[in-house]
C-alpha cells in the first residue's frame, strides 16, 4: 500500500472522455469534504486497457469510473466483479480493496436509491422500456430487490428476450416482453415505469410512442436522460400528477455510491449536482 502522505488518485477511463462531467463533480465534491484527492480523464484506446488497469494497480490508484467502449472489456482486468456488474456484464465504477480491484456496477442501483427515497420497490409492478447497457442494469436492480412483476417494452425482440430470460432465469422474477412495433398503452396496474432508452440522436422533447391515458397518479415515472433532464415522458407524467425520477438524479444517486466506495465518506449530493449543473450548463 501507498504512503498516507501520497495523494489519492482515481480516473475515468473511456473513449472519448472530453465532455463527460465526472473529472469536474467528483474534484469539486473533494474539495467541498476536506479530501486532497485528484479525478483524471483518462482517453485509453481498447487495445491499451490492459496496460492502463495495470498501470492503475502499480500506481496505487483507489480506483476509478469505467465508460464506452470499456464497460464489458475491463472485467478479465480486474480481480472480481460483484453479482450486479457480473449480471449486467458491464463495470462502471472500480474501487480497492486490499489489494484487489473490483469491478462494481452502480448505474442501476444509482436509480434504485432514487426510487428507494419514494416507495419499496419490493412487490411493485415495473414497465421498462427498453433493452439495452441502462436497462439492464436498471431490471437487475429492481429483480434484486423484489419487484413482483417486470415488462420489458423494446423494439428489437431479440434483445428484449435476452433480458427477460435473465430476470425469469437467474433472477426468477416474472418478467414479459412487448415488442414495441406500435405504440404502447402503459397498464392502469403499472407502479414504476422507466424509459431507459438511449437519448442518443433523439430530442428528449420528443414524444415517445407510449399511450399513457391509463397512467395512474401514483405511478413513479423515470427517464435516464440526463442531459437535459426535463423530457417529455416527464413533463406528461407531471401533468398527470404522477412522482417522478429524472436522469441527472439517478446520475447523482450513482456518484454518491462511487464516492463512498472510493473513500469510505458519503459526499453532499448537492455539491455533485451542483457541479454538474454548472459543468453542463443547465
Amino acid at each position: 500500500m501507498s504512503s498516507s502522505s501520497v495523494q489519492p488518485i482515481v480516473a475515468l477511463l473511456g473513449l472519448p472522455v472530453a465532455g463527460n462531467p465526472a473529472q469536474y463533480m467528483f474534484e469539486q465534491a473533494f474539495i467541498h469534504h476536506g479530501l486532497d484527492w485528484r479525478y483524471l480523464s483518462l482517453e485509453i484506446s481498447p487495445e491499451g486497457l490492459a496496460d492502463a488497469v495495470r498501470g492503475m494497480r502499480a500506481m496505487g490508484f483507489r480506483g476509478g469510473n469505467c465508460t464506452e467502449p470499456h464497460k464489458q472489456a475491463i472485467a478479465p482486468c480486474l480481480d472480481r466483479v460483484t453479482q450486479p456488474a457480473e449480471l449486467t456484464g458491464a463495470v462502471t465504477c472500480v474501487y480497492r480493496e486490499a489489494n484487489a480491484l473490483v469491478g462494481e456496477n452502480t448505474e442501476g442501483r444509482g436509480f434504485l436509491e432514487a426510487l428507494r427515497r419514494r416507495t419499496d420497490p419490493a412487490g411493485k409492478r415495473a414497465v421498462l422500456v427498453g433493452a439495452g447497457r441502462m436497462a439492464r442494469a436498471i431490471a437487475v436492480e429492481l429483480a434484486l430487490a423484489k419487484a413482483a412483476q417486470i415488462v420489458v417494452v423494446n423494439r428489437s425482440e431479440p434483445s428484449g428476450r435476452a433480458l427477460v430470460e435473465l430476470l425469469s432465469g437467474k433472477l426468477a422474477t416474472a418478467a414479459s416482453l412487448v415488442v414495441w412495433d406500435q405504440p404502447y398503452q402503459v397498464p392502469a396496474e403499472t407502479q414504476v415505469l422507466v424509459d431507459a432508452t438511449s437519448p442518443d440522436g433523439r430530442d428528449p422533447a420528443e414524444p415517445l410512442a407510449l399511450d399513457l391515458g391509463r397512467l395512474a397518479p401514483e405511478t413513479i415515472v423515470a427517464d435516464v436522460t440526463f442531459n437535459p433532464p426535463r423530457t417529455w415522458l416527464l413533463h406528461e407524467a407531471s401533468e398527470r400528477g404522477c412522482p417522478t425520477i429524472d436522469g441527472l438524479e439517478m446520475f447523482i444517486e450513482q456518484a454518491v455510491l462511487n464516492f463512498r466506495l472510493w473513500t469510505t465518506i458519503d459526499p453532499d449530493p448537492t455539491v455533485l449536482r451542483e457541479a454538474v449543473e454548472e459543468f453542463l450548463e443547465l
